[in-house]
């Protein structure tokens, strides 16, 4: 079962959440806001590469669409007196929603600790990979800052042209245990596909942050 399913999505009602929430009145409604949110997601991570965007919530109204990024680099996405999130609001409202409804709303949440965070750890290695750095090297480097950010189990498998080698393979680092069978463990996944010369190199990350129980105490001390 642990093999075939995504993690996030069978602990839906226990450690995730929904990434849109938004209440659609038609199938019509459905359809667009499905599509557009596919779509902003893809021009914000685009947009800020280089900022560490770990997730993107997007929360839907009557007349506002606010958007919620969690960033590693907060000062990248806000600017200088908060002139890089005011351009970054105008440009999507712009580009997505010209005629001034709903109302596009920007909120950044800094993630304070990127190395327990499934998305940025695999956006670490696949740029590391991008620049030609080794992926070993990549890959244990960041199992090596999990593990000491206090996770308690690392699964990287990287998969493709690794090295620029004629035929793809697949390699699996891991450190520590990864219980995906079993539902009081927050399991944190996420995939990134690096583009290299070569081809795409996929990166699967499994990051295991302990029980459910421990997250909680450790949001409540927040």
């Amino acid at each position: 079962m642990g093999q075939k399913i995504n993690p996030l999505s069978n602990r839906m009602s226990l450690t995730a959440d929904w990434k849109s929430k938004w209440f659609a009145g038609s199938k019509t409604d459905y359809r667009k806001y499905l599509v557009d949110d596919v779509k902003i997601r893809e021009y914000i991570m685009k947009k800020l590469s280089n900022a560490g965007i770990g997730n993107v919530e997007i929360v839907r109204s009557r007349d506002r669409l606010q958007l919620k990024l969690t960033t590693s680099k907060p000062g990248l996405v806000i600017g200088r007196g908060g002139q890089g999130i005011n351009l970054l609001k105008e440009e999507i409202q712009k580009k997505f929603y010209p005629g001034g409804m709903p109302i596009v709303r920007l909120d950044i949440i800094e993630e304070r600790k990127p190395e327990l965070s499934a998305t940025l750890v695999g956006q670490n290695i696949g740029s590391q990979i991008e620049r030609r750095i080794p992926y070993r090297r990549a890959c244990k480097q960041a199992i090596e800052k999990s593990m000491a950010a206090g996770a308690k189990g690392v699964k990287i498998i990287v998969s493709g042209r690794l090295n620029g080698a004629e035929i793809a393979r697949v390699e699996k680092f891991q450190d520590g245990s990864i219980p995906l069978s079993r539902f009081n463990m927050a399991i944190d996944y996420n995939v990134y596909h690096a583009k290299t010369t070569y081809g795409i190199i996929g990166i699967k990350v499994w990051l295991n942050k302990g029980e459910i129980a421990d997250q909680v105490e450790v949001e409540e001390r927040r």
